[in-house]
């Protein structure tokens, strides 16, 4: 799940600054797979299985593991 506004099926990336993601999401990667990549930055891993949380070091998305 996502506070991201969707448009044409793909997630705006660094439209929103907080992203839930849930375990089917994992790896979770900053963008991740439904956000368009051409305006973003290099896709980068983030480990969340841990902590339940992790920051993009690109774009500064917060992302939240939820149960």
């Amino acid at each position: 799940m996502t506070t991201a506004p969707v448009q044409s099926g793909l997630i705006e990336p660094n439209a929103s600054n907080a992203y839930e993601v849930m375990r089917a999401d994992l790896p979770l990667s900053c963008p991740m797979p439904g956000m368009k990549l051409w305006n973003s930055h290099p896709r980068v891993y983030l480990p969340i299985e841990k902590t339940g949380w992790a920051k993009c070091p690109y774009c500064s998305a917060e992302f939240s593991l939820q149960p």
